[in-house]
């Protein structure tokens, strides 16, 4: 191997560990705060409501910018992007770890989201520049690999920070990983960008799409404190309604919109988006409100929480490649259907817990949702990017991710709402407060059930072999 040859062959890989760096760190915020809201919610007096926001601030932000973060990096430069988001999503968690009161984290958190959204859809593109197709598919597993890891250990992390440091220092981890991912980008990332078309920027569909979010996240959050029929709820949704019809009708007539709304007449791609979209209802709500529960009504430590956590995470790192395997055997179908099904399972067995429960009994639930999100994601992300075009690819991806953590954005705001009307009406019955929130969060898992049964159902009817 010649010089140049040995030099290039490395870089490449150098490329992928820079482009690792910041994808861990941004997938490790996506589990790593729920353990550590009990802490919060003590350290500044939070609200539950103020939780929810701590959470959807940033999901809704980074799902709702993700097909735009992928327009910028095309059109301005991945690395550029790439470094931008880095940035932006580095001081972001110095702010969220500095902040002293609900407002001043919350909107931290929605700028992180923001950063997110940059560096995401840029890491995928930046692979795909880096290395030859014969190479593509072992540096997405790995890429893929990174991403397993950071989600299954964040709930771990988080519980051993909030526990032996404080909660802010799940935020101030991520200011070393930020400028080592800054510095590696520089160093071996090549600046690449999209010359074949034009690339814009679709600022019409990115205003009424994040208004249209944020208005319903806002109705679904607070409507328990104003009243679902107050002038507030009622104008929030009202506002809803309007500019989710205006995105859905801006997007039809765009020259480049921002969501290719041509993908979804594919049977294919609208049924694996849309049981993407359903699992995500059912399961981000569980992960959040199940936090709260082992903390603040079983008396578990954050490290216990957290530890509680790995039986769910490593069923989905173990089964999900096996079940990627089978689906290209025997096709997504089955697998989908039975996945949804066992998180159904798995909701209504969580909805069985109560005051008294013990860490076992939490064991079996948290194993079979593991293996039934495991058994849904692979094969039905399989089955949606396996339907696009290959020019298209870049913007399925984002379509699929936006579609998660908007789902899940969603999601807590709607189990929320059902939490807190049963709550409030058990305390009124002169319940006490573990017991209130109990049967509060029982409510919420039903409905989490019902979603996860309409996703198999969408499963089985609409994807194909």
């Amino acid at each position: 191997m010649t010089g140049d040859r040995f030099q290039e062959e490395h870089r490449k890989w150098r490329t992928l560990t820079a482009v690792a760096l910041g994808l861990f760190m941004i997938m490790l915020d996506n589990t790593v705060v729920n353990v550590a809201l009990p802490s919060m919610q003590k350290s500044l007096d939070l609200e539950i409501s103020q939780l929810e926001w701590i959470v959807t601030g940033y999901a809704l932000t980074f799902g709702a910018f993700m097909l735009t973060g992928g327009k910028i990096a095309d059109r301005f430069g991945r690395r550029r992007t790439f470094v931008t988001g880095l940035g932006v999503f580095t001081l972001s968690s110095l702010a969220c770890g500095l902040a002293d009161s609900a407002v001043t984290l919350i909107w931290a958190r929605v700028v992180q989201g923001v950063g997110a959204a940059l560096m995401n859809p840029a890491t995928l593109s930046i692979i795909a520049v880096a290395f030859p197709p014969w190479e593509r598919g072992r540096a997405i597993g790995i890429w893929v690999g990174v991403s397993a890891i950071a989600l299954a250990i964040g709930p771990l992390v988080g519980g051993v920070l909030a526990e032996h440091a404080s909660w802010n220092w799940i935020f101030f981890i991520n200011l070393p990983i930020g400028v080592m991912a800054i510095v590696a980008a520089f160093a071996f990332i090549d600046e690449s960008r999209d010359m074949s078309h034009e690339q814009r920027a679709d600022v019409p569909g990115l205003v009424t799409s994040g208004v249209g979010l944020f208005a319903l996240t806002y109705g679904l959050i607070e409507a328990n404190h104003y009243g679902w029929g107050s002038p507030r709820i009622v104008g929030a949704f009202t506002v809803a309604g309007v500019t989710l019809s205006a995105f859905i009708a801006l997007e039809r007539h765009q020259r480049i919109p921002m969501l290719d709304l041509e993908l979804f007449r594919d049977r294919m791609f609208a049924g694996a988006n849309a049981v993407l979209l359903l699992n995500a209802l059912a399961m981000f709500g569980v992960f959040f409100y199940v936090s709260l529960y082992m903390q603040q009504v079983l008396g578990f430590s954050p490290v216990k929480a957290g530890v509680m956590f790995l039986p769910m995470t490593m069923l989905v790192i173990t089964v999900a490649p096996r079940a990627g395997h089978i689906a290209d055997r025997i096709g997504p179908r089955l697998l989908v259907g039975v996945g949804q099904l066992l998180v159904a399972v798995a909701l209504l067995v969580f909805a069985r817990m109560t005051a008294q429960s013990s860490a076992w009994d939490l064991v079996p639930p948290m194993m079979i949702s593991g293996a039934g999100m495991a058994m849904t994601m692979t094969p039905a992300t399989a089955a949606a990017m396996g339907s696009v075009r290959p020019d298209k690819m870049g913007v399925g991806s984002a379509v699929l991710n936006s579609a998660r953590q908007v789902g899940g954005a969603i999601g807590i705001a709607l189990m929320g709402a059902v939490v807190a009307a049963r709550l409030s009406s058990s305390l009124a019955d002169g319940q006490a407060g573990p017991a209130a929130f109990v049967h509060g969060i029982q409510g919420g898992f039903h409905l989490s059930a019902a979603i996860a049964l309409a996703g198999s159902a969408v499963g089985i009817t609409t994807l194909r072999r």
